[in-house]
């Protein structure tokens, strides 16, 4: 057995259209997001236009930023299900905050500091009080939403700090390249060298490949969890802060939905929703793949309802994917 085995190997270094095909299946999703793009491009003339390629980059950030806080937290096989409500008290605190004369520098780093304190709560609450990822964060995307109608006490807030707007809003561009997709690019070089350079990112990848063996080797189970969760909801108050400067308003409205869209970015970037499983480009990529379909659908005219349709077809079939993948490995 270990001798056809090794021949098979042998056979396969030597097949250079082995090779070919194993670029062609590690890099699909690129591939095919390119090939997407080309598509696009021929059912809407309006596609390629300057200002439709703008709004598809900078609401696309945001999807990328919340999919990759989700991506840790499904790494070590759990879920988020509040980052939506997350990205609403984010943008009812940011607006009070500026409201009240704060600093905006000062504002952002507070905002994403109380957020990742409430993901934190959530990973507790798995990490030591053994309820279920999907309660726990079921139960807090309901809480942390009323919390956002509470704090937002009356109507919208405009904001008007031009130092807030201009740094998250996408009214600046450095080097040609608008700051929200400049700080998407940032976080993304971040999740990658902690993913992949660090003992935290190997013992992320470990929780959710083997509990048990993770437990057995002395890794801080119960902090790591805490940890992921704690960036998942820092990366929800960064999409918030970003929202709520698009819009130049705080709205306890803002968010809904985002967790379905970045839960859904994951999935199609190839993620398991079992855990031990999932890379942070992917997850962008993924977040891209299906902002553009969503684009061109609306370019296209089609309704709201049968792009739901749409998405969560596209979800169930990349879930289906990784799945048959993921056995075929075992």
């Amino acid at each position: 057995m270990a001798q056809k085995q090794t021949t098979l190997t042998a056979v396969q270094g030597a097949n250079p259209n082995y090779e070919i095909l194993k670029l062609l299946l590690k890099n699909y999703l690129f591939i095919f997001l390119c090939l997407l793009i080309v598509v696009c491009s021929f059912l809407s003339d309006k596609f390629l236009t300057f200002n439709n390629l703008t709004n598809v980059l900078l609401q696309n950030s945001v999807i990328s930023i919340l999919a990759l806080g989700q991506l840790m937290v499904v790494i070590t096989g759990g879920i988020d299900l509040s980052v939506g409500s997350i990205v609403a008290v984010a943008s009812v605190l940011s607006a009070s905050f500026l409201g009240m004369g704060l600093d905006p520098i000062l504002t952002i780093i507070l905002v994403m500091l109380l957020m990742a304190v409430a993901g934190a709560g959530n990973g507790a609450a798995v990490a030591y009080g053994k309820i279920t990822p999907f309660v726990v964060t079921l139960a807090t995307l309901t809480i942390y939403r009323g919390l956002a109608y509470i704090f937002q006490v009356g109507s919208l807030v405009t904001i008007e700090d031009k130092t807030f707007l201009s740094i998250l809003a996408g009214k600046t561009v450095i080097g040609g390249i608008y700051t929200p997709v400049i700080i998407m690019f940032i976080a993304l070089l971040i999740f990658i060298f902690i993913l992949r350079q660090t003992t935290f990112g190997r013992r992320l990848y470990a929780v959710g490949g083997n509990l048990e063996a993770a437990r057995l080797a002395g890794a801080p189970i119960n902090r790591d969890i805490i940890i992921a969760y704690a960036v998942s909801g820092a990366m929800a108050g960064l999409g918030g802060l970003m929202t709520t400067a698009r819009l130049s308003t705080g709205s306890a409205l803002y968010g809904q939905g985002y967790e379905l869209d970045a839960i859904a970015a994951v999935v199609v970037g190839g993620a398991s929703l079992m855990g031990g499983r999932g890379f942070a480009l992917n997850a962008v990529l993924g977040a891209f793949l299906i902002g553009i379909i969503r684009n061109i659908l609306n370019l296209m005219g089609v309704a709201s309802y049968p792009q739901m349709v749409i998405q969560g077809l596209i979800i169930l079939i990349a879930v289906l994917l990784t799945t048959m993948g993921a056995r075929k490995k075992a």
